[in-house]
């Protein structure tokens, strides 16, 4: 199967049977991402999270009181 890497835009062939091909067959919204892109995203986000700049938005607890 041939897939397109959403950030850099390579084509790379990935085998039929893996179950990211699968995913990528089946649900439209799931995208490929290759290996460098994925470690360079990675890296960055850890830079970040080491400046301590990071907030992670969680969502806000509401509490009713019942």
């Amino acid at each position: 199967m041939r897939v397109k890497c959403v950030i850099c835009d390579k084509i790379e062939n990935i085998h039929e049977e893996l179950l990211i091909a699968k995913k990528l067959r089946n649900r439209p919204i799931h995208t490929y991402m290759c290996q460098v892109c994925h470690d360079r995203i990675e890296t960055k986000t850890k830079e970040r999270i080491a400046t301590g700049n990071f907030k992670l938005n969680e969502p806000k607890k509401n509490d009713d009181g019942w």
